[in-house]
């Protein structure tokens, strides 16, 4: 039997978050609805959900300040940013706050129900793998730890699926295309410069390793050498 995955859902138009939240529930989610940032927060406290979809402008607390609050507590629970925002700034600031994906307003239901269920299947893989190793360093994924001797780095819920990928495609070429809709749920511009920020933090954390490299293949994607 089926596990039933709870959602906190964060709107604060009234209209569109009962659309969503019965939307949701018809595919057999339990969805918690908030109408601001506050209430948000009690609501996550109160029910522990598995994943979070927020909207960015909200009152009292916007997505971004609940999502930064929630990630110093939880480094591992899926984020989905709800935005009518579209500039690249601030599409790589919810995905520097600790957000795993995002949605520009309009959307279409079903696009973001393939969104919830991608990352809550990516989170229940990441429960059942083991620790990798990278050169000198020890990759334990299930807690998004990365471990040079005695030095730890946490990894942010996208940092370790990226890594993950690039690992068990080592000296490969892991395909842009591919892992951007896997991981993002699209290819387009804004996503692929969002990846080129989180390929960029990954070479800094495995820096201290200088067999390890990160190589940009161009046109093709990212093969990681060691």
């Amino acid at each position: 039997m089926a596990e039933i995955t709870e959602i906190l859902l964060a709107e604060d138009e009234p209209s569109l978050g009962q659309i969503i939240k019965e939307s949701l529930e018809t595919r057999d989610f339990i969805v918690h609805l908030a109408t601001n940032g506050e209430e948000a927060y009690q609501l996550y406290k109160k029910n522990m959900p598995k994943i979070l979809v927020l909207d960015v402008m909200m009152p009292k607390k916007d997505g971004f300040t609940l999502a930064k609050e929630i990630r110093e507590e939880n480094e591992t629970i899926p984020i989905i940013f709800l935005t009518a925002k579209s500039q690249t700034k601030d599409v790589v600031e919810g995905f520097s706050l600790g957000g795993n994906d995002y949605l520009k307003k309009p959307f279409s239901m079903e696009e973001l129900i393939v969104r919830i269920n991608n990352l809550v299947q990516n989170t229940n893989i990441q429960k059942r793998t083991e620790t990798l190793k990278i050169g000198s360093y020890t990759f334990d994924f299930p807690k998004q730890i990365l471990l040079y001797h005695e030095e730890q780095q946490q990894l942010t819920h996208r940092e370790a699926h990226l890594l993950f990928h690039l690992v068990k495609n080592k000296n490969q070429v892991l395909d842009r295309s591919m892992i951007l809709k896997k991981l993002w749920g699209d290819d387009d511009f804004f996503n692929g410069r969002s990846m080129d920020v989180f390929i960029t933090k990954l070479r800094k954390k495995l820096k201290q390793d200088e067999t390890i490299q990160i190589i940009n293949v161009r046109g093709y994607g990212y093969k990681l050498i060691c």
